[in-house]
């Protein structure tokens, strides 16, 4: 293998090697945003049922009560 052929995958080497970096580096970053949009829909879920009240249980809301 000549001197040039080296040099050529030495450089295409150092490329990839930096590709993989940036490419784990966004696959980190999108974890850790995954993690908080799943925290704060979780958080909103909680919100949005505790909103909700007893009514979303099935219950008819437009019933009488038993006193009429």
């Amino acid at each position: 293998m000549s001197d040039e052929s080296l040099e050529r995958l030495e450089i295409k080497l150092a490329f990839v090697e930096r590709a993989t970096t940036e490419l784990s580096d966004e696959v980190y970053r999108q974890r850790q945003e995954i993690s908080e949009l799943r925290a704060r829909l979780a958080a909103l879920v909680d919100r949005l049922e505790s909103a909700a009240g007893p009514a979303s249980d099935g219950g008819n809301t437009h019933e009488r009560p038993p006193h009429y």
